[in-house]
């Protein structure tokens, strides 16, 4: 039994909801918007993370329609194609989101190997 223990981890993900309780946005479009600021492309921000460009882009039209506001800018096209920016409530989610994980993201490690080590 206690071998069995020892391969379990804690874990936990962080979303916005509405006050009704319905999931709007996760960590996973978190990191998404946090690729489209780095790369400069919702195509190489999808290709970074491996995800399918159909399904991400109808997940985050339900998401904007959902918080009734753009979190991306896409301007298409031109000379040297088309590129994404974030709109500034796009920036201001993954501020939120990138402070939240890095005030709690330690303490929540610590605290779980410490509850892990209560158990054996």
């Amino acid at each position: 039994m206690e071998e069995k223990l020892e391969k379990l981890r804690f874990n936990y993900k962080l979303w916005l909801e509405t006050e009704d309780g319905e999931n709007i946005l996760g960590d996973g479009k978190w990191k998404l918007l946090q690729a489209v600021e780095e790369t400069g492309s919702l195509k190489g921000a999808m290709e970074k993370l491996n995800l399918s460009y159909r399904k991400t882009w109808d997940n985050l039209k339900k998401i904007e329609d959902k918080l009734g506001f753009s979190l991306i800018n896409r301007v298409r096209g031109g000379l040297d194609g088309g590129y994404t920016t974030l709109t500034e409530e796009g920036k201001i989610i993954v501020k939120i989101f990138s402070q939240f994980h890095a005030l709690h993201d330690e303490l929540f490690q610590k605290s779980s190997e410490k509850a892990l080590k209560d158990l054996h």
